[in-house]
């Protein structure tokens, strides 16, 4: 029973394997070089013990737990660099690594049934759960080549207090904190008919957990043993090393994987067991507008991400109240820093919680203006220029679309982040500064959504460099001051130049200028657009 569903797994897998081996090493290059790079600058940060004990009481502050999760016994911060470094990169690594699995899985799942790759094989004598297994292969050996090669890179820079086991248990963690994600899409693959809710629903479950893990850390610890991530957290990994965590995810790993084979085995090709429900017989006056029909093909995803920015930033708003009584129950910090003081690294930690959930709110944005190149590589531009219809309307329509969305996720960013800390503060902020302190970032994101038109224009091959930047990004802005990057390295990322409100004063030039640069990408996206083929 078990060679008749699984007939010529090995097959598939050579196939699957020759059409990811490009992604799966830019993914591990990627995540390896940025961890290993990063741990090896970390003995020069904290060499004393004055500045492993500043750094080891900020570590302890509610923003920081709800971003990074716990930390650890200030004895263990003291004896060696590696819990500050497992601290402030395991959880995004980790995630990275999700994201990762989430992407390929949706891609060599429902992306090639829908492509009808799966249809072809399936016709061949080949076992019902044969390419399913087969991806499941795939992301187990990614993953645990991720887990070496990050344990391995990391051991041989020979830091003290990170030894052979504490590094190959970091890297065992976030391997199989991206299996048991992988896992997680398989199923979810199995149950909705499109990759693109594949992937949507995907990490909306990480976003979920994230948010999950955040609130419990901060609040319930019993709540964040309901998260994956909440367990990726709990490793005290260069510290104590529990294994108890890599016990913990390598079940569900299991589970998830078992069930996905399950659930495949019971369906048919291009269904799933969520069927999408029945549209009106009749469209609405938006519906019968290009722009309408645009926003009406992604109104899913929008509400999503909407959702998620305001529910993310809503518990972050909610965390500054206990970072309120975190000033005030330190005795230390009442003794050393003044109210202005304490009051100014409060708005520092809330111009970092913007800007993260800022750079979050910009992947919808892009993703807005990509979802034109998967309707043209799926054939169905075609079909809209078979119209009276021009090139540049239809990307036009996109570009306003991506606009609409990128205020629509500032909005929900400032509203959810306002009513959050108007629920636990005294004082907090006006509701016009805190969007201020979001609509500052527009110019930015529109600049991302500029460069996805152009790339997508001259070389839709290309697009993924906009993820590129976009992390560049977010590396900046996580890890340019730790890491005292060069002034010209911080420039490159547009994020650099916006004013931090309410730490800083609007600078309308900086602004200025990055919306100048979007409305050259846009003009270039547009030109080249016009006059290169469409794919088929």
């Amino acid at each position: 029973m078990y060679g008749k569903y699984m007939k010529r797994t090995g097959l598939i897998f050579t196939l699957l394997v020759k059409q990811l081996r490009w992604k799966l090493f830019v993914w591990l290059f990627a995540i390896t070089g940025i961890n290993v790079l990063v741990a090896s600058f970390y003995p020069s940060l904290y060499k004393d013990v004055a500045s492993r004990l500043a750094a080891s009481m900020t570590m302890e502050n509610p923003a920081m737990i709800a971003m990074l999760g716990p930390g650890y016994e200030t004895e263990a911060y003291l004896a060696s660099p590696g819990p500050f470094f497992a601290n402030e990169m395991l959880l995004f690594t980790a995630i990275a690594a999700a994201i990762m699995n989430i992407l390929l899985v949706s891609q060599s799942t429902r992306g090639d049934e829908e492509a009808g790759r799966l249809e072809i094989v399936q016709a061949r004598s080949v076992g019902k759960v044969a390419y399913t297994n087969a991806v499941m292969i795939i992301i187990f050996g990614a993953n645990v080549l991720l887990s070496l090669l990050i344990g391995i890179g990391i051991g041989l820079l020979q830091i003290e207090g990170m030894d052979w086991q504490s590094t190959m248990l970091f890297g065992s963690v976030l391997g199989l904190t991206g299996l048991v994600f992988g896992a997680m899409t398989l199923v979810i693959a199995q149950l909705v008919e499109s990759a693109r809710s594949v992937t949507m629903f995907s990490l909306m479950v990480l976003i979920l957990s994230y948010l999950i893990r955040a609130i419990g850390d901060v609040n319930y610890e019993w709540l964040s043993y309901a998260s994956p991530l909440g367990w990726t957290v709990r490793t005290k990994v260069f510290a104590d090393d529990d294994w108890l965590p890599v016990i913990v995810l390598s079940v569900l790993t299991v589970f998830f994987g078992l069930l996905a084979l399950y659930l495949h085995a019971k369906r048919d090709i291009g269904s799933g067991y969520f069927t999408p429900r029945k549209g009106r017989s009749h469209a609405s006056k938006l519906l019968l507008t290009p722009f309408g029909f645009h926003l009406w093909m992604q109104k899913t995803n929008i509400a999503a991400w909407t959702l998620a920015i305001f529910v993310l930033s809503w518990s972050m708003g909610f965390v500054m109240g206990d970072m309120e009584s975190y000033w005030q129950d330190i005795e230390l910090i009442e003794q050393f820093l003044a109210a202005d003081m304490q009051a100014e690294m409060t708005e520092q930690f809330i111009t970092l919680i913007i800007a993260i959930m800022t750079l979050i709110g910009t992947i919808p944005v892009a993703m807005t203006v990509l979802h034109l190149k998967g309707e043209e590589m799926r054939g169905f531009m075609e079909n809209m220029f078979s119209r009276a219809t021009s090139r540049h309307r239809v990307l036009a329509n996109y570009v306003l679309l991506s606009i609409f969305v990128s205020l629509l996720m500032q909005t929900a960013l400032a509203v959810g982040f306002w009513s959050g800390c108007v629920a636990v503060l005294e004082e907090p902020m006006t509701f016009l500064t805190t969007l201020k302190a979001a609509f500052v970032y527009l110019p930015a994101m529109w600049l991302f959504s500029g460069i996805a038109v152009w790339l997508y224009g001259w070389f839709p091959k290309l697009t993924p460099l906009v993820w590129l930047y976009l992390s560049y990004g977010f590396f900046v802005m996580y890890l340019g001051n730790l890491l005292d990057m060069p002034l010209w390295l911080r420039n490159i990322s547009v994020f650099e130049h916006v004013a931090k409100i309410p730490l800083e004063e609007v600078k309308v030039f900086p602004l200025a200028i990055i919306v100048i640069i979007a409305f050259l990408f846009f003009l270039f996206g547009f030109y080249h657009f016009r006059k290169r083929d469409l794919f088929g």
